[in-house]
């Protein structure tokens, strides 16, 4: 007798040795397929195969959870429920932590299967396991159940490593084109100031992140007349910086061959439309001025009004058309004419200026804007945009919200 248990004893050992082998030998390939980088659906079937053929376990579903959420990642034999069925069911066992029977449990789901497994972390539950049809009993039950459990861990920690990795790698992409796209504005954004004897010119561009989508722009067209530009592109990042680039090539190029400001907006927005299909638009203020003349025309597409301060008075700019880069056809289009007095002042700016975020009961708005031109009208262009916004900082007390571009020009 004695040596019949004898037997039997070295025959469950190397039973249990074997089991242990076959074990380490399933955590050896999935951590081979992990450190490859296996395409998480390959990862899945693997760990089936190892259920089903290394364990005997005939019926599983596998949860994890993803935006507060658990969805069935894994599933086979029986009737398969639904995502929403099964995480229902697996919440009333939110309490337990560690591998646990439920064959005679009260609800209609779990009770058709042998055992819940949870994967936690800390106290968050990031996986719930139902498997059935799992007949393993005796010494080597937990040494199942528990082996099935660090399986499953091991799975979760290499999905949330693969998350993790395409967070950094969006997250690395967009900074870089975040960086892309601040070089090329930069490139576009002409100088700050400019004087000679008809005018001087100031301009002040500050981004409320890495990159916005304002543009100004100063072209000198020949002795006796000049042009500039105040723009802003709709969205953010690369393609609203290669947008403005484009537009920018666009309007030097039209700039240098028609004088009619009206045909430069028009081809504008072909050009606009054409490269963008709609999805982005342009509003702008353009304008040409004659030095000998002492003329100015402009075209105001959508874009807040350019304030004119002249001999003590203030008039908006607003004659144009709608914003470009919407209507195959501008559905209007009319062009402004004023005649400019010595020492005028003309004050270009972006929305951005508009949405102030005050924490007093001041309120900021055109009529307020205007109030301050005709107040500080005699500055110099520099020194104008810098007390308007030393006046929204200090008096005002309020932040901006967006992209905020100011350029200011005083005609001699």
């Amino acid at each position: 007798m004695l040596n019949i248990d004898d037997g039997s004893g070295e025959d469950e050992l190397i039973r249990l040795l074997l089991k242990r082998q076959s074990e380490l030998n399933s955590l050896l390939e999935i951590t081979r397929a992990i450190n490859k980088n296996t395409a998480t659906p390959i990862l899945i079937q693997m760990l089936e195969v190892i259920l089903q053929n290394y364990l005997q376990v005939g019926k599983l579903r596998f949860l994890i959870e993803k935006d507060n959420k658990f969805a069935c990642i894994a599933k086979y034999g029986g009737d398969i429920e639904s995502s929403v069925v099964l995480a229902r069911a697996c919440k009333k066992l939110s309490k337990v932590k560690a591998p646990t029977a439920i064959a005679g449990h009260r609800d209609p789901v779990l009770k058709k299967y042998n055992y819940f497994i949870p994967v936690y972390h800390k106290s968050k539950a990031l996986a719930y396991a139902l498997i059935g049809d799992f007949n393993t009993s005796g010494e080597m039950l937990n040494n199942d159940l528990n082996f099935i459990q660090t399986l499953m861990n091991v799975i979760i920690v290499a999905l949330e490593n693969k998350k993790l990795f395409r967070e950094r790698l969006q997250s690395e992409r967009f900074q870089r084109e975040m960086e892309l796209a601040v070089e090329v504005q930069n490139m576009l954004i002409p100088m700050r100031e400019h004087k000679d004897d008809s005018v001087e010119i100031g301009a002040k561009y500050l981004p409320h992140q890495n990159i916005g989508g304002d543009y100004f722009d100063f072209i000198r067209l020949n002795d006796h007349e000049f042009l500039w530009c105040i723009a802003d592109v709709s969205g953010k990042g690369i393609s609203a910086a290669l947008l403005m680039a484009n537009f920018q090539a666009s309007l030097h190029a039209w700039a240098a061959v028609d004088g009619d400001l009206t045909n430069i907006v028009d081809r504008l927005n072909k050009i606009v439309l054409s490269n963008t299909k709609g999805e982005r638009f342009i509003t702008l203020f353009l304008a040409r001025y004659n030095q000998k003349k002492r003329r100015l025309n402009y075209i105001n597409a959508g874009h807040n009004p350019t304030i004119l301060y002249s001999e003590g008075g203030a008039i908006p700019l607003k004659l144009g058309t709608t914003m470009i880069g919407v209507f195959e056809d501008l559905p209007f289009l009319n062009e402004g004419e004023v005649d400019v007095e010595p020492g005028s002042l003309i004050f270009n700016y972006t929305d951005g200026l508009m949405d102030f975020e005050s924490p007093s009961s001041k309120v900021w708005n055109e009529d307020k804007l205007l109030d301050f031109v005709l107040a500080h009208g005699e500055l110099s262009p520099d020194n104008f945009n810098q007390a308007l916004m030393d006046y929204l900082s200090n008096v005002h007390k309020s932040k901006p919200i967006d992209d905020i571009t100011l350029l200011t020009l005083k005609i001699f």
